[in-house]
């Protein structure tokens, strides 16, 4: 299990929500992309232009509802398992209040772009993923 962990606020938009007033399923995937792809780039992965990841499985639990007068929702992303070819990450979503408004989870495959297949994590995108040798905690957003 990694250290590795990503926070990002994001502002709630009028076009985020559904008739109902809570923010529309869709919107919660979007979220949780930005706050992948903000894991992804704070990372020290090497040769980075080479290292692709392809989403192979999405997992989302709401637990309460996210409205518009929430104004913002913290997204919290972490490295969580890190296999041969994929990684798994583990993600929450909080209102203002700290309160739990969902949780779920990603899996993303290693990709190779010539052979568009997976493709074998190397042991120092490994090294990276898992924080082994990384007393610092690199890559983790300081918040």
């Amino acid at each position: 299990m990694s250290t590795h962990e990503f926070r990002m606020t994001m502002q709630l938009r009028w076009r985020d929500m559904d008739r109902l007033g809570h923010l529309n399923q869709a919107v919660y995937h979007v979220l949780m992309e930005d706050a992948r792809d903000g894991l992804l780039a704070a990372l020290p992965l090497p040769d980075e232009e080479s290292v692709s990841y392809v989403l192979a499985r999405v997992e989302l639990d709401y637990r309460h509802e996210v409205r518009k007068e929430d104004g913002e929702v913290e997204v919290v992303v972490r490295v969580g398992r890190v296999g041969s070819k994929s990684l798994t990450l583990e993600n929450d979503l909080l209102l203002p209040d700290g309160t739990l408004a969902a949780t779920g989870s990603t899996i993303l495959v290693r990709w190779d772009r010539e052979t568009r297949g997976a493709k074998e994590i190397s042991p120092d995108e490994r090294a990276v993923l898992t924080g082994a040798g990384d007393a610092s905690g690199a890559g983790a957003d300081p918040r």
